[in-house]
């Protein structure tokens, strides 16, 4: 799948940890395996694929990106996961919706997305963790994540897509969000609809750890 009271402090991670979907992110790999090394492949393959379909070489994408070319060069290769915040970077210069990037080909008809089997993407310090609850069968507009964050974890997000818009509720603890120059707390049961289409973050303001619904929204479906 944002938060101003000073800006916290942009992170650049550019590796992941592996982390467990049926664990909190900032707990130790529960049982349930390497779901993110899981997705190195996946993500290797298609970042490869899209790359290739806009014709730009490691170089160009670097630049557009911001993300080095060794490192895009790692993730092609399937030799390592990026973190939320590469993805999107990622994603922004290819100009596609984060779920291209995940994307695995699903069955038609009714699909159940087990937790135990859901791929769960951290921040670097763990601190962040997002997981998709909707299958990467096709582009589409609109995408569904859960999103947990640590007592005192911060989380910043660059600039979507213009067009793109965040409604987030919080269903448990107290997160603080910086956009468009206000931080607005929301507390459980509370939510926002804003425009993320400029940089934001999510700050937990408790001392539990914060769980969030997010629904993405982008201007057209690309993929």
């Amino acid at each position: 799948m944002v938060a101003r009271k000073p800006p916290p402090r942009k992170k650049s991670p550019e590796a992941v940890a592996p982390a467990s979907a049926a664990a909190p992110p900032a707990s130790p790999p529960a049982p349930g395996g390497d779901d993110t090394a899981d997705l190195a492949p996946v993500v290797g393959a298609n970042l490869r694929r899209l790359r290739t379909r806009r014709g730009l070489s490691l170089e160009r994408l670097s630049q557009l990106s911001g993300v080095s070319r060794a490192m895009l060069g790692q993730i092609e290769l399937g030799q390592s996961a990026p973190t939320i915040n590469v993805l999107w970077k990622i994603a922004r210069a290819l100009e596609v919706t984060f779920s291209a990037l995940i994307s695995t080909r699903s069955q038609s008809g009714a699909l159940i997305l087990r937790s135990s089997e859901a791929k769960v993407l951290t921040s670097k310090d763990r601190s962040f963790s997002s997981r998709a609850l909707f299958p990467f069968d096709e582009p589409r507009r609109v995408e569904f994540y859960e999103l947990r964050l640590t007592p005192g974890g911060v989380e910043t997000a660059d600039a979507h897509a213009p067009g793109t818009s965040e409604n987030l509720v919080v269903t448990a603890g107290t997160v603080e969000i910086d956009v468009a120059g206000e931080t607005h707390r929301l507390d459980a049961g509370d939510s926002i609809l804003f425009e993320a289409d400029s940089p934001h973050a999510y700050r937990n303001a408790g001392r539990g750890e914060a769980v969030m619904y997010l629904v993405m929204t982008y201007a057209e479906a690309v993929g």
